[in-house]
């Protein structure tokens, strides 16, 4: 049975990616640190087959006592800040985390297995995933954005992941390791933190349904993403690591669309009209926008047999309806496969209750 340590266990694609190796028959762990962890229960509630080890990508130690102790096939490197206003309020530590936390966790493979520049890659021991981001292209030079694309990032995200990115291939390029980079687009689910755009977009919709908000104020409303649905990115991050050779890929749609067009199809899936509710506010502008983003997936699609199976409909519909029912909004009928958005009162939003297709 193989083994999997994933770091980044508590967020959106740790607990996606989890539950896809256990489906796999791998034998998973998963990263936390302090036994006190807040988001500990959660994660063994939903994954409880997943293994919890004590460790912290600030903390070099603790990386390679977990490596000695798992001893893994394979190692996902998930764990960061990746929320990117965050990373303007404390660069330094998404810098420690998100970009140093990578070098100390590559460096903590090294010590543990045999690689060496006499063996080859495939067989230089652990193999190793790298969690990169579109968000390092920022100021993009050239639409879409491949493998080749150079990297602008806007952001002290952008720059952190830029840095974990260039220190993933140089110790492929310097110990032989097997390391893989996923240059990864925009991904979100019904398990996207709420701080995160999309799940404020819905999170919002079903409040308003429910009467229990008045508006969602916004930030650029033109900034155009390539947005796909986490759990099919998960199985490319699988698939990068069971190539003969260790290589990059740009995981994403090969579609952008706006925000504006998130917000309109989240509103229109529970009867709102948007226009009544969304506002635009300064204070949720980024110091450096990254007006566009959109991938161009080709070599994934070729090499690794990668596609995405959620469309961008299905995924704004998949979230708005998980936070209608989070909120008691949503009933679905079996035979018809609709979705009836109830108890919205009227005087919150003008609308009687609707019934949308699901």
């Amino acid at each position: 049975m193989k083994r999997a340590l994933i770091t980044g266990i508590t967020g959106q694609d740790g607990s996606y990616l989890a539950e896809y190796l256990v489906e796999q028959g791998y034998e998973v762990f998963g990263l936390i640190r302090g036994q006190n962890n807040p988001k500990r229960p959660l994660v063994e509630a939903q994954s409880p087959e997943v293994r919890l080890i004590e460790g912290d990508l600030m903390d070099q130690p603790s990386l390679i006592k977990a490596v000695q102790t798992v001893q893994p096939d394979e190692v996902y490197n998930l764990g960061a800040i990746s929320y990117v206003p965050m990373s303007w309020a404390q660069p330094e530590l998404t810098g420690g985390i998100t970009g140093m936390g990578a070098l100390r966790l590559l460096e903590a493979i090294r010590v543990n297995t045999d690689a060496s520049p006499s063996r080859s890659a495939a067989a230089a021991g652990i193999r190793f995933y790298q969690a990169s981001s579109s968000e390092m292209f920022g100021k993009v030079r050239q639409t879409p954005q491949s493998e080749e694309t150079p990297f602008h990032p806007r952001s002290p995200y952008g720059v952190a992941k830029t840095f974990a990115h260039y220190i993933t291939m140089n110790y492929r390029e310097s110990y032989n390791m097997f390391a893989c980079s996923g240059i990864l687009f925009n991904h979100e689910s019904p398990r996207r933190g709420a701080e995160f755009v999309t799940r404020k977009i819905t999170m919002a919709v079903a409040r308003i349904a429910a009467g229990q908000q008045d508006e969602l104020l916004m930030g650029n409303l033109d900034a155009k993403r390539d947005w796909g649905y986490a759990g099919d990115f998960v199985r490319a991050m699988h698939l990068m690591l069971q190539q003969p050779e260790p290589d990059d890929f740009v995981i994403g749609t090969g579609e952008t669309h706006s925000v504006r067009e998130f917000i309109e199809l989240a509103f229109s899936y529970a009867g709102l009209v948007p226009e009544r509710y969304v506002r635009v506010d300064p204070q949720f502008m980024r110091p450096a926008e990254v007006d566009l983003l959109l991938s161009d997936p080709r070599k994934a699609r070729a090499v690794l047999g990668w596609r995405p199976d959620v469309s961008f409909e299905g995924l704004v519909q998949m979230m708005a309806e998980a936070d209608l029912r989070r909120l008691g909004m949503g009933e679905r009928d079996a035979g018809t496969k609709t979705l009836t958005v109830v108890n919205a009162p009227a005087s919150a939003n003008g609308h009687a209750p609707v019934t949308r297709a699901a």
